[in-house]
């Protein structure tokens, strides 16, 4: 096979998940096509035998692109979003390499984050994608937004307690989301069901990363029945909590935290349920448990 030929068909094992990236990134079908096509231009280009990893490679070139032209945007989000970006995002899973080389994607995203996400300058956009999303270590990440680590580090940060804090149809204050989150913890440790339902939004999605599925967390759950019934009974160690400022809960048995709960609450009803057990995002989280 010629070498082109090996190195295009290595570069379709990434496709996916580079477009996955960009599509997070840009929330543009077209937008994403136009930055992995960019990726593989680079990519024909470059002598990868001087390249460890292809895979982390590619992610880190596709981040670049798409903060360039984050960058370089003029018009408005209303114009950029198509009605297709959010059904082309694809619920990738681990490829099954090493975590700290591969990107994970914790969950698709929906056509309502991107509107919020936006609201994020490039570089803390590009810090949130790539390392809350696809779990690129921030050592990796710094060089593509021309910062330290620890810079890096902050710009995920901050850019997640105003990811958490805005709801896309506009999150209530945090007295009363305090209460619809122990409303919630409280029906669940009791086994009130029906109470459970009237906390819940009717289209309530859970999600739980990898680790908190390994805990014996349901990978995703859709519904207020379906959503209900698996907490109904349970949340005996589950506690309020502020993450990264914002009112939320944790798992923490003996009251050391082992997940994180992080509500998205719309119209007075927890609309999402975001599960994180991984060791690296909860040292990125200030935990304060109320």
């Amino acid at each position: 096979m010629h070498e082109q030929d090996r190195l295009a068909e290595r570069f379709e094992q990434d496709r996916g998940r580079l477009r996955a990236v960009a599509l997070r990134m840009l929330g543009s079908s077209a937008e994403a096509d136009d930055a992995v096509q960019e990726a593989w231009l680079r990519l024909s280009r470059t002598d990868v035998d001087e390249v460890g990893n292809l895979s982390g490679w590619l992610t880190t070139v596709v981040g670049r692109i798409c903060l360039d032209m984050l960058r370089s945007r003029s018009t408005r989000r209303e114009d950029l979003l198509d009605d297709t970006a959010d059904a082309d995002l694809p619920p990738l899973a681990a490829t099954g390499a090493d975590p700290e080389q591969e990107a994970v994607l914790a969950d698709s995203v929906g056509l309502a984050l991107l509107v919020v996400l936006d609201t994020l300058s490039p570089a803390e956009r590009l810090a949130f994608v790539l390392h809350d999303m696809f779990a690129v270590p921030f050592d990796e990440l710094a060089p593509v937004i021309g910062k330290s680590p620890d810079a890096a580090r902050q710009l995920a940060s901050r850019a997640r307690r105003r990811v958490q804090g805005q709801a896309p149809t506009g999150d209530v204050d945090q007295a009363r989301r305090r209460e619809i989150v122990e409303a919630f913890l409280s029906a669940a440790r009791e086994g009130r069901f029906e109470a459970l339902l009237t906390v819940l939004d009717p289209d309530v999605v859970m999600r739980a990363d990898a680790t908190a599925v390994a805990y014996g967390s349901k990978g995703e759950l859709r519904g207020a029945d379906t959503v209900a019934g698996y907490w109904n009974g349970m949340a005996a160690e589950a506690r309020t909590a502020l993450l990264d400022g914002v009112v939320n809960a944790v798992w923490a048995p003996g009251g050391k935290v082992r997940v994180a709960l992080a509500f998205t609450v719309v119209d007075g009803r927890i609309a999402a349920i975001d599960l994180t057990a991984d060791r690296d995002r909860l040292a990125d989280l200030d935990v304060a448990i109320l």
